[in-house]
C-alpha cells in the first residue's frame, strides 16, 4: 500500500506540473492567428482552458483568435463565463462553426466579433434542461434566452432570433412558428446575418478575415487540462461521488484496509484534484474534506453519541458541493450517491452479515430467557473449592481460585491476604468464602 500511495502522490504530482510544461506558447513573430478548439461538452474544464488561451493570445499580441467550433452545448454558467472571456479579449475573436454550435455552444458563439460556418453546420437548439432532460422552469428559460438575446444584440445580430433559439413561444414570421424550437442552417444564418459566410474548409478561414499570410498557432488543452475537463463532466460526477461513498462504505464492513477503500479514497481524490484544476476547488474544500473523515473515524472509536459522526457527514458533504461547479447540482448528486449506497450496505449486511469495523459496534448476540441466557455468570461450580486471599476481605476482597481471580465476600469477619479460604456459598454473582482454620486442613488431608 506504500507504493501505492507513493505512485499516487507522483501522479499528482505530475499533473500539477503539466500546465506549467505545456502551456507557454512561444511568442510568434510577425502575424500570428491563434487557432483554439472548442469541442464536445461546455463545461467549467472548457472555460478554464479557454481562460489560458486567450491570455496567451493577447500576451502575443496576436492579429485574432479563431474558436473552431464542434459542441453540442453543455453547463449554462460554464457557457456564461466564456462569453465573458470572449467579449474581453483585446484580440478580435472569429468563431468558426465546423460542427454544430447547439446549445451552450451557440450562446460561444454569437460572442464572437465574426461568425463562420462549415457547409453543412448548424447553430441553435439552445432550450435550457435539467440534468436529467426535462424542460427547465420558466424563470430559467426566460433568464437563457435574455443572455443569447443580448449576445446577438452586442454583434449587432438580431437579439429575437437568438431568443428564439431559446424560447420556443418566440415567434419570427418567415422562419419559426410559435411552438417550435429555432435551428439555423448554415444557409439560414447567413441569409438572416446571423452568421457573416460561410466557408467551406479550415484552409480557408484566415484567407476569408484577411489574415490568409499569419501564422497559425495551435492551442491544444494540455494533460492536466484534459483531465480537468473529464472529472468535472456532469456524467462523471455522480459516478466518482458513488464510487467514493460505496469504497469507504464497504471497507468499513470488511476487515482491514483493501481494495474498497482504495477505489473511495482515490474517487474522491480524483473529484476534488479535478475540480481544483478546473479552478472550482481551493484548499479549504480538500481541508473539509480531510476533517470530515477524520470525524467519522473519531465516530467509531469514541463514544460521543453520533455528533462526530454528523459533524463529519456534514463537513464531508460541505466539501463536495462546494468544489462542484453548481451547488444545486453538488447536492443532488450526493444525495443520489448517498441512497444508493445506503441501499448497497443494506443489502450487503443482509447477504453477508456484518463484519470490520461496523460489527464491533453491533451487538450480535440476542438475550433470550428460552435459550437459557442469565444477566451473568453461574458460579455455583465453585462452591467447594479452595482459593487464596490476594487481598484482605473487609468483608469483600478478591481470591484466587484454580489460577482465575474472583470478587468475593467472606462469611464474616475480615480475612487478611494470602489466607487460606473456601467457597460455601454462591447466589447470583455473590461469592461468599470462609477461611479455613488449621484443624479443617488436617482433617482434609486426614480423608485424603
Amino acid at each position: 500500500m506504500k507504493r501505492v500511495a507513493f505512485l499516487l502522490i507522483g501522479a499528482a504530482l505530475l499533473l500539477m506540473c503539466w500546465p506549467v510544461w505545456s502551456s507557454a506558447a512561444l511568442p510568434a513573430a510577425g502575424k500570428a492567428v491563434y487557432w483554439i478548439p472548442v469541442e464536445q461538452e461546455v463545461e467549467r474544464g472548457l472555460s478554464t482552458f479557454l481562460e489560458r488561451a486567450l491570455t496567451e493570445a493577447e500576451e502575443a499580441k496576436a492579429e485574432a483568435v479563431v474558436l473552431e467550433i464542434d459542441t453540442l452545448g453543455g453547463e449554462v454558467t460554464a457557457a456564461l463565463e466564456i462569453g465573458k472571456l470572449i467579449r474581453r479579449s483585446s484580440v478580435p475573436v472569429i468563431a468558426y462553426i465546423r460542427g454544430e454550435a447547439i446549445s451552450a455552444g451557440a450562446y460561444i458563439t454569437l460572442n464572437a466579433d465574426k461568425i463562420l460556418m462549415s457547409p453543412g453546420s448548424a447553430m441553435g437548439a439552445a432550450e435550457p434542461r435539467t440534468f436529467y432532460g426535462e424542460v427547465a422552469d420558466p424563470k430559467t428559460v426566460a433568464f437563457w434566452a435574455s443572455n443569447m438575446r443580448a449576445a446577438a444584440e452586442q454583434g449587432g445580430r438580431n437579439g429575437d432570433i437568438a431568443a428564439a433559439m431559446v424560447d420556443r413561444n418566440v415567434e419570427i414570421k418567415g422562419l419559426k412558428k410559435k411552438g417550435e424550437l429555432l435551428s439555423l442552417s448554415a444557409d439560414q444564418a447567413v441569409e438572416w446575418d446571423m452568421a457573416d459566410r460561410i466557408v467551406p474548409s479550415e484552409n480557408e478561414v484566415l484567407p476569408a478575415i484577411g489574415l490568409g499570410d499569419a501564422e497559425v498557432i495551435e492551442v491544444e488543452l494540455t494533460p492536466a487540462e484534459k483531465f480537468a475537463r473529464w472529472v468535472t463532466s456532469p456524467y462523471v460526477v455522480p459516478i466518482l461521488l458513488l464510487l467514493g461513498l460505496g469504497g469507504i462504505a464497504l471497507e468499513l464492513l470488511t476487515p482491514g484496509f483493501g481494495v474498497p477503500g482504495a477505489v473511495g479514497l482515490l474517487s474522491f481524490g480524483l473529484y476534488f484534484f479535478g475540480h481544483y484544476l478546473a479552478g472550482l476547488a481551493g484548499m479549504e474544500t480538500v481541508l473539509l474534506f480531510v476533517a470530515g473523515l477524520i470525524l467519522m473515524v473519531v465516530e467509531l472509536f469514541v463514544p460521543g453519541w453520533g455528533i462526530f459522526g454528523i459533524l463529519g457527514l456534514i463537513s464531508l458533504g460541505s466539501a463536495v458541493v462546494l468544489a462542484a461547479y453548481d451547488p444545486a447540482f453538488g447536492i443532488v448528486s450526493l444525495l443520489v450517491a448517498l441512497a444508493i449506497t445506503l441501499v448497497g450496505v443494506w443489502i450487503a449486511v443482509k447477504v453477508f452479515g456484518m463484519k470490520g469495523v461496523w460489527a464491533k459496534m453491533i451487538l450480535k448476540e440476542s438475550q433470550k430467557n428460552e435459550s437459557g441466557y442469565t444477566s451473568s455468570r453461574d458460579w455455583k461450580d465453585l462452591v467447594g473449592k479452595k482459593g487464596m486471599t490476594l487481598t484482605p476481605l473487609r468483608p469483600a476482597g478478591w481470591v484466587e481460585v484454580d489460577g482465575e481471580k474472583y470478587d468475593v465476600v467472606s462469611e464474616g469477619g475480615m480475612i487478611p491476604a494470602k489466607t487460606a479460604v473456601k467457597v460455601i456459598h454462591v447466589e447470583g454473582s455473590r461469592i461468599v468464602v470462609r477461611r479455613i482454620d488449621t484443624t479443617e486442613e488436617k482433617t482434609s488431608e486426614e480423608e485424603m
